[in-house]
């Protein structure tokens, strides 16, 4: 009955069907995973896609925990024998966990208070005269005791027991928290003594704003100021409208004692918690907003089109140590490394003999393309790499900038380590960015995803959540984007649906020892490889150069049967371009009856066998190929050019133009059109065109727009 429950209840928030529901939940509990659910199990879920499939799973465990929960607390007032049907029945209609807390607040086990020790002395009778505006002095009198030894201490006694009764209201505490969200300011100042020497936080020195109109940025901003000792943050409430209300609600206008134990309820008790509780909501909310940003931007940067066919030379730059070089040919094997030293503090004989070296290794190895890490020195090795080109007539031969973020976590790991114990920590960062512009993808799943650096404020999130959904991502794409199972690395094979580290290890291992796998059926050869895991992976691993031509393409195994029937259907023995004209005009709906499957299914084995062996990030931009340095004194108001989005967040995106620091496009100047979500508009990795909009050169800010000021000057 609850799981029923469950059930409608996850298909009224998602909008999806019961059915959808229930069919996701029995294909998870089947042990099926996200990947393969949304790419072979279309039929049974109404083709809902990973997001979807997901998004079930996580609310099915959130109700499931909720209403454990519950449980507890119900048999835990039971047993207080305090449990009355309107209890249980708000308890049970609650949505949150939160709301679940507050009801079982007066009821919950607490450390020994003066309200209880009031209560154990006898004074609650006299808190019901305070109620009921008849306690004095001389009344108290009557109630004073070893423990209240004087008639004002019995008084105050039963103000305690009052005001504890108060804060512990539910119907109060549930309007304070919704005044506090609707009306109350969250302000801030610069805390006395502080160092902000790069003016960080400037704007929240004296800041104030509506709790209701916060954006997220701010909210983590905010935090992070507090949490560096920068800025006292605190909370400026309508306190006279509140105190009204509870007076109000008591009766408590006349009522000094009522009054005093509203305010010791409302200030000392409920107003910190209450408070606590909107921070707490806030952070949430704006974390949870910033995962989805950085999950955003990160499946983006892993779907940046390959570089394929290409020698690169990885350009790890550095001033006084030099820059580190790594030459990898078109399949990412390393074929040299070496240092150089082309920016000062190195002499002009060693910058002169660095522009030689770097020639001689490009015409050695017939270099194509120079990837430059953007870190320390990236763009004075730029115009070293632009320079030497120029003058040597290299004109075949680009260069790229590559974001560095992640190389150095990868140069310093135990797999680092593993792939060339022999290099230095920096030769094996140069590696991997020429890798990661080879093939960014196969690069970047080595590096822990919290580490790529494509988020806002993500050392401010909680980690476990956004470890969580990090991983969620880099699973989708990989698994979207299909893996060669003969060159893939353990890290890269890890992440296919079915496979874990260990079913990884072993797939590398079997083909160290066997030679390359010849067709997907061998992978049932793999130790520990057993048919569960085989059903899940087979569809997501291709191979290019097996047997059947199936097995580079994304049809499962288990449809291999169809194709053939289908070729027979078609009148066709084998596939070839006759074949691929005859896919073109069939009629899925009436073909999928004749072999007994699933139109979505048809639709997919059809589209697969069209384009076999394709990658879906061949339908993505590729980085942009740079041959001359520009600097930010270059530029002008009104200039035209072309860059690629590094990073999206809530205010904006911040594109590479090819100067110093990355320009930013405010959210307001990303669409003619208004526009709320940035995502909207521009992804990680996109090719754009921005014109610019102001310079600051003294403290290296230049801001663009992606709307054409002629455009908008025309339209004037």
């Amino acid at each position: 009955m609850e799981k029923q429950s469950h059930i409608e209840k996850i298909a009224q928030n998602l909008n999806l069907k019961i059915s959808q529901i229930e069919k996701v939940l029995a294909l998870t509990e089947e042990g099926n995973t996200v990947p393969f659910i949304a790419r072979y199990r279309k039929e049974v879920t109404g083709s809902l896609d990973e997001v979807e499939i997901k998004a079930i799973i996580d609310t099915h465990d959130a109700l499931t925990k909720l209403a454990d929960r519950k449980e507890t607390v119900l048999a835990k007032i039971e047993e207080q024998g305090k449990l009355s049907d309107a209890l249980r029945q708000a308890i049970k209609e609650a949505e949150k966990l939160s709301e679940v807390e507050d009801l079982y607040l007066p009821y919950k086990e607490k450390r020994r208070t003066k309200a209880t020790i009031a209560k154990e002395a006898g004074l609650f009778p006299l808190a019901q005269l305070v109620v009921q505006n008849k306690a004095d002095l001389t009344r108290a009198e009557s109630f004073v005791n070893e423990t209240f030894d004087t008639a004002e201490k019995a008084l105050q006694g039963a103000i305690d027991i009052l005001a504890e009764a108060i804060s512990e209201d539910v119907r109060l505490r549930s309007w304070l928290l919704n005044e506090l969200k609707t009306n109350s300011l969250l302000i801030s100042s610069l805390k006395k003594n502080a160092s902000d020497e790069k003016k960080v936080f400037e704007i929240y020195y004296d800041f104030s704003e509506k709790i209701v109109d916060l954006p997220n940025h701010r909210v983590l901003a905010l935090n992070r100021g507090e949490k560096l000792d920068i800025l006292t943050v605190k909370f400026e409430n309508n306190e006279e409208k509140i105190v009204r209300f509870f007076e109000n609600r008591f009766k408590a206008k006349d009522n000094k004692n009522m009054q005093s134990a509203i305010k010791e309820a409302y200030k000392k008790k409920m107003l910190p918690a209450i408070e606590r509780m909107v921070r707490a909501e806030l952070t949430e909310r704006a974390e949870d907003s910033a995962i989805e940003i950085f999950g955003e931007n990160l499946k983006n940067l892993l779907l940046v089109a390959p570089l394929k066919g290409r020698v690169v030379m990885g350009f790890d730059p550095a001033y006084r140590t030099g820059a580190k070089i790594a030459i990898v040919d078109e399949t990412g094997k390393l074929l040299e490394t070496t240092v150089i030293y082309p920016v000062k503090p190195a002499s002009e004989a060693k910058i002169e003999q660095s522009r030689k070296d770097l020639v001689a290794l490009i015409k050695k190895y017939g270099v194509n393309m120079i990837a430059i890490g953007n870190g320390t020195a990236s763009r004075e090795s730029e115009s070293f790499v632009s320079e030497t080109l120029k003058e040597n007539e290299l004109s075949d031969v680009y260069y790229v900038i590559v974001s560095e973020s992640g190389a150095s976590v990868y140069s310093a790991s135990e797999l680092a380590r593993q792939e060339f114990p022999e290099l230095t920590v920096e030769k094996r960062s140069a590696i991997s960015i020429a890798r990661r512009l080879q093939d960014p993808l196969a690069e970047l799943v080595k590096i822990e995803p919290k580490a790529i650096g494509v988020g806002q404020y993500q050392h401010d999130v909680a980690e476990k959540k956004l470890t969580e959904n990090l991983d969620f991502v880099v699973e989708t794409v990989v698994n979207q984007v299909g893996v060669n199972v003969n060159t893939a690395s353990p890290s890269l094979l890890s992440h296919v649906s079915g496979l874990n580290k260990t079913l990884a290890s072993n797939v590398v291992s079997y083909r160290e020892e066997n030679g390359a796998l010849s067709s997907r059926s061998d992978l049932k050869k793999v130790p520990r490889l057993g048919d569960k895991a085989f059903e899940q992976a087979a569809g997501f691993l291709r191979i290019p150069e097996g047997k059947n031509f199936l097995d580079n393409t994304g049809v499962h195994p288990e449809s291999y049967k169809v194709v053939k029937d289908l070729l027979k259907e078609l009148g066709q023995k084998d596939f070839d371009a006759d074949t691929r004209e005859l896919l073109k005009s069939i009629n899925v709906k009436q073909m999928s009856e004749k072999l007994s499957i699933g139109q979505e299914t048809l639709t997919d084995i059809i589209d697969d066998l069209m384009r076999p062996g394709r990658d879906l990030r061949d339908n993505f931009d590729a980085p942009i190929l740079r041959q001359d340095v520009l600097s930010a004194s270059d530029l002008q108001i009104g200039q035209q050019l072309e860059g690629v989005v590094r990073n999206v967040v809530d205010f904006g995106a911040f594109v590479d133009i090819g100067i110093k620091n990355d320009g930013l496009v405010h959210v307001s100047d990303l669409s003619k059109n208004f526009t709320r979500n940035p995502h909207e508009v521009v992804s990680v990795g996109q090719i754009v065109t921005v014109w610019v909009k102001s310079i600051d050169l003294d403290r290296g800010k230049t801001n663009l727009t992606l709307v054409n000021p002629r455009e908008e000057r025309k339209k004037a």
